[in-house]
């Protein structure tokens, strides 16, 4: 399984202390996991996924990660792999529908106001250390229109058949939300799946960059 991971790091920086560089340091035993990070990034996520989905080297099971991301599941592995073999593309939080303009999994709009509980499904913790506070969306597993792209996991073959990839006039807002929606567009079953993480970050919404790649997301679907 490959772990693909964007960093502005350097190599020393990111295993010496960014929270997935640790945890990999720590699950260095099982070597099914295979890291495979691009340091010193200035580029979108799309190009470097797409480039990874490619790689004649690549994995069977490819997962997208961000680097301020611990690994509190010490079968990360075996909790994935039965993931993309029950659903397409698997995350750990998500929304089961989606509405015209929605700037966000968690937000139908711009008010960013959360949606119903009845209609999100994940459970993520967020802190700066391992373990972090619980933040319970919803019940997992679920089937999804929506995933958050802090982490998404799919097999390669699946993808490159149905010819799903990440557009790469999203830099690192919104990638996430048109992927998954080219993914269900090609058919393909979207869910979120108990594995355990803790993120450092809860998100940048509004910022100008931001602002940019939603217009293009929605020019690009027409709403």
């Amino acid at each position: 399984m490959d772990l693909v991971c964007a960093t502005r790091m350097t190599a020393d920086e990111f295993w010496g202390r960014s929270a997935l560089g640790l945890s990999l340091r720590r699950m260095a035993h099982d070597d099914r996991l295979k890291p495979r990070v691009f340091f010193e990034n200035s580029r979108g996520l799309p190009a470097l996924y797409n480039e990874r989905i490619a790689a004649a080297d690549a994995s069977p099971v490819l997962a997208f990660i961000h680097d301020d991301v611990w690994l509190d599941d010490f079968f990360f592995f075996e909790h994935v792999m039965a993931a993309v073999h029950a659903f397409d593309v698997i995350g750990v939080a998500g929304n089961k529908r989606r509405v015209p303009g929605q700037p966000s999994w968690a937000f139908p709009s711009l008010k960013f106001e959360w949606d119903e509980r009845a209609n999100l499904s994940g459970v993520v913790s967020h802190g700066p250390s391992p373990f972090g506070q619980i933040s319970a969306f919803g019940p997992v597993p679920a089937e999804c229109e929506l995933l958050d792209g802090v982490l998404l996991a799919a097999r390669r073959d699946v993808l490159r058949a149905r010819q799903v990839g990440f557009d790469e006039r999203f830099d690192f807002h919104f990638y996430d939300m048109d992927f998954c929606r080219s993914a269900r567009a090609a058919g393909l079953r979207l869910a979120t799946w108990p594995v355990a993480i803790t993120h450092q970050s809860e998100g940048g919404f509004g910022s100008n960059a931001w602002v940019e790649n939603y217009k293009r997301y929605l020019g690009k679907w027409g709403e």
